[in-house]
């Protein structure tokens, strides 16, 4: 199995929203890393609408299946009414929920999941029966995944900011590494698929593949844009993709 590549495009809106016009085109860069092979697109739709608008949710979708059957959108959010809603409109393939605060800058940690039990059992059953795939964000601990097969999960997205933060710290990605690592192997005893996501690039991503080749699906947004100001969107694709093994 090959770890694949979801390309996140907040930072696209983000840049657009600076200025009252069309451009950058979240669905046009979305184009480009399609065809040059990313696997889908991840979008994080905010309540202030900050980068990504509803709207471009709903062009993307309409975009992904005129134009690019097989690839996917994995739709992320806190589970709030507004984003349930739009979620069991569009049907995204995956819809990965993340316990963000409304003013948070990223997501920054997992789920806490024994005051979150009954909520999130709850949206997973909602969003299971409108036919999406379910995965939730947890912390690079070996002690979450039983916890999120046990609310309903088919699948974690293991937050890999810390590993990809200790990047002038040979000794201590080496820790870093090493949680994740576990946190995988954790969650594939319990019957999860494993997504990875935050601050991943094409240096440190070589060595978390080696350790965990089994891993799905990695999302980047941050690293990917970063890098595609000097390299350009598509080759990205190509550089990212090589990195994890895709190519």
């Amino acid at each position: 199995m090959k770890t694949r590549l979801s390309v996140n495009v907040n930072a696209v809106a983000a840049l657009r929203n600076r200025r009252d016009l069309p451009w950058p085109s979240v669905t046009g860069m979305s184009r480009i890393a399609l065809d040059a092979g990313a696997k889908g697109i991840t979008v994080h739709p905010r309540p202030d609408e900050r980068h990504i608008r509803r709207k471009d949710v709903r062009d993307l979708v309409d975009m992904l299946r005129k134009d690019y059957p097989g690839k996917e959108l994995c739709l992320e959010g806190y589970p709030d009414n507004r984003f349930m809603a739009l979620c069991e409109e569009i049907k995204p393939d995956q819809v990965l929920f993340v316990p963000d605060l409304p003013g948070q800058t990223t997501s920054d940690h997992g789920w806490d999941f024994a005051a979150n039990d009954a909520l999130l059992r709850g949206v997973i059953e909602v969003i299971k029966r409108s036919g999406s795939r379910v995965s939730l964000f947890v912390d690079p601990d070996p002690a979450q995944p039983a916890k999120a097969a046990a609310v309903g999960a088919d699948r974690i997205e293991i937050y890999t900011g810390p590993y990809g933060a200790c990047h002038s710290d040979a000794d201590l990605e080496k820790t870093r590494l090493a949680e994740v690592v576990a946190t995988a192997h954790a969650a594939k005893e319990a019957g999860l698929g494993v997504n990875a996501g935050h601050d991943l690039t094409p240096d440190n991503l070589p060595a978390l593949i080696a350790e965990v080749p089994f891993i799905r699906e990695v999302s980047i947004g941050h690293g990917f844009v970063a890098d595609a100001l000097i390299h350009g969107f598509a080759k990205s694709v190509e550089r990212f993709q090589a990195a994890m093994g895709e190519r």
